[in-house]
């Protein structure tokens, strides 16, 4: 097959289906750990770098579109640089070979340096191929001296593979050069590099890999780690193979170690056959280059009514507005609503806002105030839904009777839901549900229904206000908020899965946070209040409990495994827009599996870590009671 043919042929594939192979017959070599390696190179990354090549299998697995690749044995670049600029001659000369015991040694004796670039590439094949077990040995004068391997058929030419190999070698730099110079010059953050050094403990016949007159050293190995550090800080993926050696998971203790039961197809004496190597995942170092002094706010954004709603971001409104304004877009997709303090400050900044929850109480908060651009609810038709003008179905009166409030307060909320379904407007609908919602919260201590009775009683003014006070003045808050932007924006409640992203859209997440200290049950702290946005429609109050809660609405956000699979989707999903993730430090999954995860599908990710302190929370006493304080990452990817 001419090597035009071949290079037309080759189509791209999935890993598992490898159009290109190692040409050479490598011991020590990582076909057999591809299947663990290759899961852990990132989607997306800069530049393939591999500076102890050997027979290079990941590398023909991976297949990069541009690279380095490079090794310290001179006759092994001479290898791979003329099958990248002579397959055609050096394809010829392995066809003028025999595989006899008179022609493997003649040519063993032959000086490789004094033959043709192409003639001594065919040379290094043909002893590989023919030599006892595929070894490269070479003496103390650098003469190649494994001894003939006496097998019948062994393939000396194997064009398929030398075409391919050639193609693949067209956009790469083949460098003859030690790792450190090689990684000092060439590394870049964001790159992927690959290290498979001489393996441990160091002997003279220990290891296969590296057949130069260069040795490789326990101190070797310490400065290896040093510079594995170096680039970690730098900014570049890595990963690196070695045995189970106790040296290696002291310099790389910091780092994922993942052990793997490995063959040796070299050794004396069949129990050493069996081995362990060991994998070191490497992910970069995030650089904090993004500026997070925070700016004030617009006036606008400081009307939007406080509320000490679980996981409000309100605090960090000034942060957050630093980071986003850094980008350049006309249109905001804020998934995770909650309180909706992100959704209206991006509608103070003229941003066209599409805020979406699954809990139909923040989809009243949105569509009152970030959807609805002009309505408000008159005081007098405010004070008319205090009035009861028909029969009521007294559910919440005989429900929830002697659990969260006064028997009067419970009669009056079910005259204020009567009422609320008689108004035809849409937004006065959601200011006036939004009001009862908040009176709700405000008369509750805590502001939360995990328990019945009055036992978190704190003394506030607010809890000393009558119910119809509270109603009243959560209108007016509303109705304060309500502001043109001279945008469309749109409330929305839905699963975040189902929503579309949009061109030049931000896209900012801020789900339920996943941790084993703690529950992340929006449903079960505010079932009382999302019963009121629902009607209690399409739930299930569950009447064997103390609270009369409902079930909760289902989320892959219960779970460490849902909650990474879940960001993995939504990552996928909005791969083309900038994305701003806010999470804890105490939840799951971790810092480091996030930015993998982010960094799948972005080129580019920041973390920024902002110290926090929650209004509330349940986990005090399992985290050495440390009043809630964590750091609050905002993950940005673009």
């Amino acid at each position: 097959m001419k090597q035009a043919d071949m290079r037309s042929n080759l189509q791209p594939v999935c890993f598992k289906e490898f159009t290109t192979r190692p040409i050479l017959k490598w011991v020590g070599g990582k076909t057999q750990l591809l299947s663990e390696i290759l899961p852990k190179i990132p989607k997306k990354y800069g530049q393939y770098i591999e500076p102890f090549f050997g027979g290079g299998a990941l590398f023909f697995a991976v297949r990069p579109d541009n690279g380095i690749i490079s090794d310290s044995n001179p006759e092994l670049i001479n290898l791979y640089r003329a099958v990248a600029k002579h397959v055609d001659s050096v394809i010829s000369y392995l066809q003028q070979y025999e595989n006899t015991e008179e022609v493997f040694y003649a040519v063993r004796a032959q000086d490789w340096m004094k033959l043709s670039s192409a003639e001594a590439a065919a040379r290094t094949i043909f002893l590989n191929r023919t030599c006892y077990n595929g070894l490269y040995r070479v003496n103390k004068s650098g003469q190649f001296n494994v001894p003939f391997g006496r097998y019948k058929n062994p393939k000396i030419t194997d064009k398929e593979a030398l075409y391919a190999a050639a193609n693949l070698f067209r956009d790469v730099h083949i460098i003859c050069n030690d790792y450190k110079s090689i990684l000092r010059e060439y590394a870049r953050p964001g790159d992927f590099i690959f290290l498979d050094p001489p393996y441990l403990p160091v002997s003279e016949y220990s290891d296969f890999k590296r057949y130069t007159k260069e040795q490789f050293y326990e101190e070797d190995h310490i400065e290896l780690a040093a510079e594995v550090h170096r680039l970690h800080e730098l900014g570049c993926h890595v990963a690196l193979t070695n045995s189970n050696h106790p040296l290696v998971h002291e310099q790389y203790r910091k780092f994922n170690i993942e052990v793997i039961q490995t063959k040796r197809y070299v050794s004396c004496k069949g129990r050493g056959r069996i081995g362990e190597d060991v994998i070191v995942t490497v992910p970069p170092k995030q650089r904090f280059n993004l500026r997070v002094v925070p700016l004030p706010l617009p006036h606008q954004a400081t009307l939007y009514p406080p509320t000490r709603y679980m996981g409000s971001k309100n605090k960090l409104l000034p942060e957050l507005w630093e980071i986003v304004s850094q980008f350049k877009f006309d249109a905001a997709i804020d998934l995770f609503s909650g309180s909706g303090a992100v959704g209206y400050m991006l509608k103070s900044h003229e941003k066209t806002v599409l805020s979406n929850d699954y809990m139909a109480m923040s989809a009243a908060f949105a569509k009152a105030m970030i959807e609805n651009n002009k309505i408000t609810l008159p005081q007098h038709e405010a004070l008319a839904l205090l009035e009861q003008n028909k029969p009521t179905d007294r559910f919440v009166e005989e429900t929830f009777r002697g659990l969260y409030f006064s028997d009067e307060d419970n009669c009056l909320i079910d005259i204020i839901r009567a009422n609320i379904k008689s108004i035809r407007n849409q937004y006065k609908r959601a200011i006036a549900m939004t009001a009862l919602i908040r009176a709700c919260l405000k008369k509750r201590p805590r502001g939360i229904f995990t328990y019945v009775g009055y036992r978190y009683d704190d003394g506030r003014k607010d809890l000393s206000m009558t119910f119809s006070e509270q109603f009243l003045n959560a209108v007016t808050a509303v109705n304060a908020a309500v502001f043109d932007n001279g945008k469309k924006n749109k409330a929305r409640c839905g699963d975040a899965m189902t929503v579309q992203s949009k061109e030049n859209c931000l896209v900012y997440i801020d789900p339920p946070y996943y941790s084993p200290l703690s529950d992340n049950e929006y449903v079960r702290r505010y079932h009382f209040v999302e019963g009121l946005a629902r009607d209690w429609q399409g739930v299930e109050i569950q009447e064997h409990t103390v609270t009369k809660k409902f079930k909760s609405y289902p989320t892959p956000f219960s779970s460490r495994k849902g909650a990474t699979e879940a960001f993995d989707m939504l990552f996928k999903k909005f791969r083309k827009n900038v994305l701003i993730v806010s999470y804890s430090s105490n939840s799951q999954p971790t810092l480091d599996e996030m930015i993998d995860l982010v960094m799948k599908y972005k080129k580019f990710v920041e973390v920024i870590p902002i110290d926090y302190r929650y209004s509330f929370g349940n986990q005090k006493h399992k985290v050495n009671d440390n009043n809630n304080s964590v750091q609050e990452y905002i993950f940005v990817g673009y």
